[in-house]
């Protein structure tokens, strides 16, 4: 199975996928990335940061608009090649995130994709948003 090819994709196409985040989803992102900051792992500590409370990594949700790359759009076979993010408001344990994509450029002669990537939570705020650029997989 692959994803959708070059030709199959054009400007403004979308996909989406939502999670809500919870205490397991940062610790085990916590232990596979060696990123203990006590601000994601720490509550005693957290409480005295300007969030009041633990925050999930940036790059955890961040990595939801992998997950839509490489499975909705353009799916199965995508490659990564770039992705720019800002990182706009914190994300908490039991916010619920939507991430989505949105096909902004399609260059058949380089076999490229830009998209506009963002993450927003239950309330719609954006936490996070930036640019992607990908190369679809080429069709058999």
């Amino acid at each position: 199975m692959i994803g959708k090819t070059i030709d199959e994709i054009k400007v403004g196409d979308r996909a989406e996928i939502s999670k809500t985040i919870s205490e397991s989803d940062v610790y085990l992102y916590a232990g596979i990335t060696g990123d203990l900051n006590p601000a994601h792992i720490n509550a005693p500590y957290a409480e005295k940061t300007f969030f009041k409370k633990r925050i999930s990594h940036g790059m955890l949700p961040a990595g939801f608009i992998s997950a839509i790359l490489g499975t909705k759009l353009p799916g199965p076979g995508t490659i990564y090649i770039k992705q720019s993010l800002t990182f706009r408001a914190p994300v908490y344990f039991g916010d619920t995130i939507t991430a989505s994509v949105e096909v902004l450029e399609v260059n058949a002669k380089r076999n490229r994709v830009r998209l506009a990537t963002q993450c927003n939570n239950q309330d719609q705020v954006v936490v996070l948003d930036g640019e992607a650029t990908v190369s679809p997989p080429k069709s058999d």
